[in-house]
Parts: structure tokens; sequence; C-alpha cells
């Protein structure tokens, strides 16, 4: 679960990360107020889970209240690379003397944790990391040590940050870490960390990414965090019913047990589709082992309420489960489902009692059930379907 700013400023200055004053406002008035209380120059800006904000004018420097309301008008209903601003925080003003770049983040590949840090901050990592990969330090984090004071030196080091502000930012990066593990996150990053002309250093923008895996069992508070207005409705419908489900843009829905297997299938759709003007997955849904008629109709509803999507295609490996109890769930299903369910589906059945559970999907004789022998015939039958 990606946090908003203000959410990741919150949690910073929880765990002592120096940071700034900020008010969230979801209206001009309440921008305005926000202004007044903090005094002087304050800074509003959007809050939406993208980067190039500035760019796209979703963060304005205003003078005053007056300013703030002006600015918070125009930013407001902004469209930034897809995402309407809801909200913005208005953050205390900062006179900045330098920009820095640091964040500590899982690094899968390596099955450690990686920290990047820069004294060229302010600047997108992305771009940075191509024109001047040499301003950039890459330092392996052992996740049995984490960053403890001598490990955030040599961040600090190897970064090349002066000597006198190495112990300043050593302070910041054994701070930020601990919001690292504290959170259970996979990302914490600062951009820009600054030095203020005061001498001063401040996380002045922020950006955690928290394990929801984590969330569920040591962080329960973790879910006051999420937005639930900004999620898809589909998705929030399929986490509710407890699925493993992404909304695709496409019109095959696809159900499969297994993510290895869901996710093949979403290539040979996709290269099905090719050929059936080109059609496209609609999701990944992976319904794991309990494919019982409740997890079936759950996921059919779920694909089903998707106005894109033309045919679904089912397609199941049993193992644990047998095919039969897969065949048994998908005519439940349809039952449970009744009117709710019209479109075509395409079954590939394999494994486990696979003679068994096509003779219960051919007994059933359902006008929506087309049965396939393979992968391959499934995803074109399905593509096909779908381009008619």
């Amino acid at each position: 679960m990606d946090l908003y700013e203000y959410q990741a400023r919150d949690l910073f200055e929880k765990y002592g990360v120096p940071v700034l004053a900020g008010i969230v406002a979801d209206t001009p008035e309440e921008a305005k107020a926000a202004a007044e209380k903090l005094g002087g120059v304050v800074v509003v800006k959007a809050q939406v889970k993208i980067g190039g904000r500035g760019k796209a004018g979703g963060v304005k420097v205003a003078k005053n209240a007056d300013e703030a309301y002006e600015a918070a008008q125009a930013i407001l209903g902004l469209d930034i690379k897809g995402h309407v601003v809801r909200r913005v925080m208005v953050a205390a003003g900062a006179n900045i003397d330098r920009e820095f770049y640091f964040s500590v983040l899982l690094d899968r590949a390596n099955r450690s944790y990686l920290s990047l840090c820069s004294v060229e901050g302010g600047m997108e990592i992305e771009q940075l990391a191509v024109e001047k990969p040499e301003a950039l330090a890459r330092i392996e984090v052992d996740p049995l040590t984490g960053i403890d004071k001598q490990k955030a030196l040599e961040i600090a080091k190897a970064a090349n940050f002066p000597a006198e502000l190495i112990e300043k930012v050593s302070d910041a990066f054994v701070k930020l870490y601990e919001v690292y593990t504290g959170e259970d996150a996979t990302l914490v990053e600062v951009n820009p960390l600054v030095l203020t002309a005061e001498g001063d250093i401040i996380a002045l923008d922020g950006k955690v990414s928290l394990d929801e895996n984590a969330s569920e069992v040591r962080h329960p508070e973790h879910a006051e965090l999420e937005d639930k207005g900004a999620a898809d409705p589909l998705e929030a419908k399929a986490k509710a019913a407890g699925l493993n489900y992404v909304k695709l843009d496409g019109e095959v829905g696809v159900i499969g047990n297994g993510a290895g297997l869901v996710m093949s299938t979403l290539d040979v759709t996709a290269y099905a589709g090719e050929n059936h003007g080109g059609v496209k997955p609609a999701n990944f849904l992976d319904i794991g082992g309990g494919a019982n008629a409740q997890v079936m109709a759950s996921g059919l509803d779920v694909i089903l309420g998707d106005p894109q999507v033309k045919s679904v295609f089912v397609n199941v490996f049993g193992g644990i489960t047998s095919c039969v109890a897969v065949a048994e769930g998908i005519v439940k299903a349809l039952e449970i489902l009744g009117d709710a369910a019209s479109k075509p589906l395409v079954v590939r059945l394999d494994g486990n009692q696979v003679e068994e559970g096509r003779a219960i999907l051919a007994q059933a004789n359902h006008p929506l059930v087309t049965l396939a022998a393979g992968m391959d015939e499934g995803a074109d039958k399905a593509a096909q379907l779908a381009n008619a």
C-alpha cells in the first residue's frame, strides 16, 4: 500500500525524523485556514500517489493565506498523470540551501535491503540514475543488522556528502530506517532531504510503501491509512471477498488457481487475442486451492461486474483440490449468480479427477459454458467469444 505524502510525513514525525509542520485541506477555504495557522510562507502540495507533481502544477508557493486559497483552488481537481487531486497539504515553508536524496527499499533480486543515496536530490531518481549514475550511491543493507550509526556513516560517505554534514545526515538515515522496519515498509524515500540555510536537515517530501501482508497481521492500524474512496471498486470488492484480484484493461476475464498458472494464462490469452481483434486479458484472479462454489461465485461475480469483460476463461489444474470440486463449484456458482451470469465461460480443466470434472460440466450442459481440452484451445475460444 502506497501512502500519500501527508501520511508519510506523519509517520516520519512519529519516529523522530525531522519534518516541517503540515496540515491537510480538502477545500480552498481549509487551505486558507491552514496557511493562517502556520503563518508566513507556505507550500500547497497536491496529494496524489504519483511523481512529477511540481511539473504538472501540483506544487505552489504561497506568501500568505489568500495566495494559499488561490493555490488550492488551482490544484484541487487537477489531473496529474491520471490521478485527480482531491486533497492538498499546506506545509510550512523552508529556506532551502541544498537538496539531497535518500531511500531504503526491498531488493528482491538480492534478497536484501538496498539504500540509494545522493547529494543531488530534487530531480526524479530514475532520471538521475540514467543521466548521472556516478552521483547515486547504492549500498546493500543486511536485514539482520540494518542501518545503524556506522552503516549510516558509510552511506553518507559513499554518497560524497561534505564532511561537515555527514554526522547530521547519518542521524536522519538511522531514523528513516526505523520507519522502514518499524512499519514493515518495502520503500521509504525522501526526495528532497534538505539542508536549510539555518543548518537543519529536514525531510521535505516523503514516499512510503507498506507491506500489506504485514499490515494484516502486525499493523491493523494501517487499515486507517487506506484511501478506500480512491480504490478501484472491483478490486475493493475482491479484497473484501478474500480474492487475489488485479484489474487490467482487457475483455477476457481470467480465473485460475495458482499465481504461476494465472500469469501463464494471461500470456496465452493475450497471444490468442492477437488473432481475434486484439482482445486482451481483463484481470488477474487467483482463486488458490479452495475453488469451492462460494469462492468461484465470488470470483465470477467480481469479473462479470466489469463492463469491459465480454467472456471468461476459467483455467484450473486440479491438485489438492480435484477437478470434481472445481466443476461442482462452477455449476453451483452459476446457480448462485443466476441472471447475473450473462457472459460466456470457457472452462479448461486438467489434473486430479479431470475426466470426472469434465463429465459434471457436460451433464450440467449450461448454455454459457464451453469446455476446452487445453489451455491454448481455451484461450483462443475465449478470445473469439470476446471479439464476437
